[in-house]
């Protein structure tokens, strides 16, 4: 069984094209089922599994405390498993088949304001040198590109081009986009770059965020990074990088950008992608239509 695993974890890998992180993801809902199925039923053959065997581990789930939502995501590491088994020609059906995804409520991303950014950026005082300005960059290079969190830790020197004012991003599924900065960016780059060379070691020299010990940044220190930041001057529950880039694509439509240029912008793949992000919109857009109408004028 451990040699299916591994295929398809490589399947997930070159055929797929899925992150490190996704595809550990996957790997270990399929070993949880596994455990599960060896517990409860003393079987550890994965092809030879039955929907009710699936959906008692659906139960076991929901009374151990998961939200339907966090169900859904493992039994899809289990569909992409027994559609990978389909497509190998190692089972002649998915015993996910009639499955349906278990109903959760959408939860509500709300953006940063234009004035908590102004205070992050603007009012608040950063550490002297070389954290301060890196810190403040971050946030700065979140806000006015929309990148997420892995095309800024994973973001090389090579791929910044001052001169042209555009960083070159590597996103989901290896795809390549060239993203405009702004002038006050590429000043706030410089600068950084000019800390950076003072640093007294560096291991990861190829990427261009560093921490303090010369090593590239992580996804905890990220997230901290604008939790911490963020909880200065906003009372938000969530603060993190994704509501970053969601501020970046809901204040690029109120001030009137094209959906298509956001969705480029963003590297969706889909419109569909970037529609998620128009309902934060939709109060400003009711502001002018009122303010506008002739029918709301009398």
């Amino acid at each position: 069984m451990n040699t299916i695993k591994n295929s398809f974890k490589d399947y997930l890998m070159l055929e797929k094209k899925y992150s490190l992180h996704t595809i550990n993801g996957y790997s270990n809902d399929i070993n949880f089922f596994e455990k599960f199925l060896l517990k409860e039923f003393d079987q550890n053959n994965l092809i030879e599994v039955n929907y009710s065997q699936i959906r008692s581990w659906i139960v076991s789930l929901s009374d151990n405390g998961l939200s339907n939502s966090s169900i859904n995501r493992k039994i899809a590491s289990l569909k992409a498993f027994y559609k990978f088994l389909l497509k190998t020609k190692q089972i002649e059906a998915s015993p996910l088949l009639k499955h349906k995804a278990l109903k959760a409520p959408k939860k509500l991303q709300i953006p940063f304001s234009e004035k908590e950014l102004d205070l992050v950026l603007n009012q608040i005082k950063y550490p002297e040198g070389f954290e301060g300005i890196r810190d403040k960059l971050i946030i700065d290079l979140f806000y006015t590109t929309g990148i997420r969190r892995a095309e800024l830790i994973n973001l090389k020197i090579q791929n910044i081009d001052l001169s042209n004012a555009t960083i070159k991003v590597l996103g989901k599924r290896n795809k390549e986009r060239i993203v405009p900065i702004l002038p006050i960016i590429v000043n706030e780059i410089n600068n950084y770059l000019n800390e950076r060379l003072q640093l007294e070691l560096v291991n990861d020299d190829k990427y261009f965020f560093l921490l303090l010990k010369g090593v590239k940044l992580n996804d905890s220190f990220v997230y901290r990074l604008i939790n911490y930041y963020f909880s200065t001057v906003s009372e938000k529950v969530k603060k993190s990088p994704h509501i970053l880039r969601h501020t970046f694509a809901t204040h690029l439509l109120n001030n009137g950008a094209d959906i298509n240029s956001v969705k480029e912008l963003l590297g969706h793949s889909s419109l569909a992608s970037t529609q998620v992000y128009t309902h934060s919109s939709l109060a400003e857009l009711k502001k002018v239509y009122n303010v506008a109408h002739p029918r709301n004028q009398k």
